[in-house]
């Protein structure tokens, strides 16, 4: 099965770059300094920041769709990010070194399915996510803490 995972578009965050941070706190935002990796997984680039980078933290509505399950959580987003990850048939490092929990949801934004998975077994939790027919696309979240992680959709 081919599946697509894809980064954030950087562009709804780019007003954010560089403000202040008493400008930022106005809008719900946290700068962060990374000082540990892993720890940090920028939402846009798929990949964990490097010590000293500079991290927003920020609440991000994932699922906007009209039903039940519309959803926002908080998500990292390295300050200064411009290119969105697009992995197809392969899952990034940010994903493969955690516990995630994957949701399928069908076109109209309904749950239909949804796992547990190592992220290093990633590939064949999506396969059996994607088995459902009417699973049109997974949203990956980090288990631990909940956030969002990326969207799967297939190739």
């Amino acid at each position: 099965m081919s599946f697509r995972i894809t980064g954030l578009d950087p562009i709804p965050f780019r007003p954010l770059y560089g403000l202040a941070n008493i400008e930022l706190a106005r809008l719900g935002v946290k700068r962060c300094r990374v000082d540990a990796k892993p720890g940090f997984p920028d939402r846009v680039e798929m990949r964990d920041a490097e010590p000293g980078e500079s991290m927003l933290l920020l609440n991000y509505v994932h699922q906007p769709a009209d039903t039940p399950y519309k959803a926002s959580h908080a998500i990292f987003v390295r300050e200064g990010a411009e290119r969105a990850y697009v992995g197809v048939g392969e899952a990034p490092e940010c994903l493969r070194g955690r516990m995630l929990s994957l949701r399928a949801f069908d076109a109209s934004g309904l749950m239909v399915d949804a796992d547990l998975a190592d992220g290093r077994e990633l590939e064949a939790a999506i396969e059996r996510l994607f088995a459902n027919p009417a699973a049109t696309y997974i949203h990956a979240h980090y288990a631990k803490r909940g956030c969002y992680a990326a969207r799967i959709d297939r190739a």
